[in-house]
């Protein structure tokens, strides 16, 4: 029997993640399998998906009419509301956090869809767990809405899975680092900031304290992980809440060095806001052994590539 075609929705496709993972997402599967949505107006420089649909995932209704007049196999549903900006709207992103997941995992119980991709975040960990090495099994315990949220996702991820056989797969993603889009709303997002405030002010006020270490990820790494996870033979996957992602750790005060060696004259202070008190129910450290043996997770990025790689980017990318 001939294989069907896989043709791929990607929701917040205009996003952090969402922009460069559809980008790879195009160069393996042709941009006439891949459909780009997101709230903004479509216009030609948006997406390098083959077609972009200007939509709400919340309106159900809607969703479910673009996945079959495109016949979606797989799902990459990344729209949702982040760290720093659910806490200022806690019942908005429980809603838009998990909604659209429940209606997706109902969509592929009725076989309009073969598999689903839904990010969690390491924000689920929470209070009174190991700061370092974090196991896949800890007990949650989180501290914020966007991580009770992604707890109880992980929760309906398993329970499709468990009762329906619903083939939904999750990471949780550390901080995500990127020169090619601005982060938007993170607690992590100092990591990105940073760069761009040496390059173009050779100075830096981190929101986050000196000494505060958090697991980081290279946004190549990040989509590296999600397609090797979304590839993985169904068969090998013994986590069906979400994957722990370790990438690398470090605190401000660290990458600051690092920045130092390539600007010499770069300048750091710390004025920590509300988003230190969020930092501080997160781990330091994560411990993706079990992602390494199900599926072979492998990172290209320590911190000092990292750093290499974002201020070589960025000086082409502000043209300095």
């Amino acid at each position: 029997m001939e294989s069907k075609t896989e043709k791929i929705l990607i929701t917040g496709a205009l996003g952090q993640i969402g922009t460069e993972l559809t980008t790879r997402l195009v160069e393996i599967h042709g941009a006439e399998n891949v459909v780009a949505s997101g709230l903004d107006r479509w216009d030609k420089n948006l997406t390098s998906a083959g077609f972009y649909e200007r939509m709400d995932v919340m309106n159900t209704q809607l969703v479910r009419q673009v996945i079959k007049d495109y016949e979606i196999t797989t799902v990459y549903h990344l729209a949702s509301l982040l760290s720093g900006t659910s806490e200022k709207q806690p019942l908005f992103a429980w809603k838009l956090n998990l909604e659209p997941l429940i209606n997706f995992c109902e969509m592929a119980k009725e076989g309009l869809l073969d598999k689903i991709f839904w990010p969690s975040s390491i924000a689920v960990f929470g209070k009174g767990i190991p700061k370092t090495n974090v196991g896949q099994e800890v007990i949650l315990n989180p501290a914020t809405v966007y991580g009770i949220s992604k707890m109880a996702g992980e929760k309906w991820c398993e329970y499709y899975f468990e009762k329906y056989g619903v083939d939904v797969r999750s990471i949780r993603y550390p901080g995500l680092i990127s020169w090619k889009t601005p982060a938007g709303g993170g607690t992590t997002d100092y990591a990105v900031e940073i760069f761009y405030e040496a390059l173009e002010e050779g100075k830096y006020t981190s929101f986050i304290s000196e000494d505060t270490a958090m697991p980081m990820l290279y946004m190549d790494d990040a989509i590296n992980a999600t397609l090797q996870l979304m590839e993985a033979p169904k068969e090998n996957l013994s986590v069906h809440t979400a994957y722990n992602l370790g990438g690398m750790s470090f605190t401000p005060k660290e990458l600051a060095a690092e920045i130092k060696k390539e600007i010499p004259d770069f300048a750091i202070d710390y004025k920590p806001d509300f988003r230190q008190a969020i930092a501080d129910t997160w781990p330091a450290s994560i411990d993706d052994s079990v992602a390494k043996k199900d599926w072979g997770l492998s990172y290209e990025f320590g911190k000092t590539e990292m750093t290499k790689d974002m201020l070589k980017n960025l000086r082409v990318k502000l043209a300095l």
